[in-house]
């Protein structure tokens, strides 16, 4: 990317968002596609996005390109909502108090438990017959 650009990346169980800040008017660009072709309708995925740059009264001042891998489209948009809180940190470290207070700068590490060998699932086993 371009030297004024600045670079996080954010993480939510297994979605994981790669994002650029650029000085601009505010566009948001994920996959190389709008917010609204790539997440759809029905779930408003702009909100959540824009929230901590609302919080942080930088909305218009830069544009977000983002690359999304993994997990789901919640996951996606909260993973996004991480990078962008954690590259608004480098642009200017007086953000963290608010965004902290928020929760943007926790990620949120909880994902799927793995199958374990010899059982049904993660924790279920398999029934046991004495008979």
């Amino acid at each position: 990317m371009a030297d004024n650009s600045f670079y996080a990346t954010g993480k939510r169980k297994t979605a994981v968002a790669r994002v650029w800040l650029r000085p601009g008017s505010g566009k948001v660009q994920v996959n190389k596609m709008t917010v609204e072709d790539y997440f759809g309708g029905g779930f408003d995925y702009m909100q959540k996005i824009s929230k901590p740059l609302a919080l942080t009264d930088t909305a218009a001042k830069f544009d977000i390109l983002a690359t999304l891998t993994g997990g789901g489209k919640i996951a996606q948009t909260e993973a996004l909502r991480h990078g962008i809180s954690r590259a608004l940190l480098i642009v200017d470290p007086e953000h963290r108090a608010p965004l902290k207070k928020a929760g943007f700068l926790t990620r949120d590490q909880r994902a799927k438990e793995r199958k374990k060998y010899g059982q049904k699932g993660a924790r279920a086993r398999f029934q046991f017959s004495k008979r």
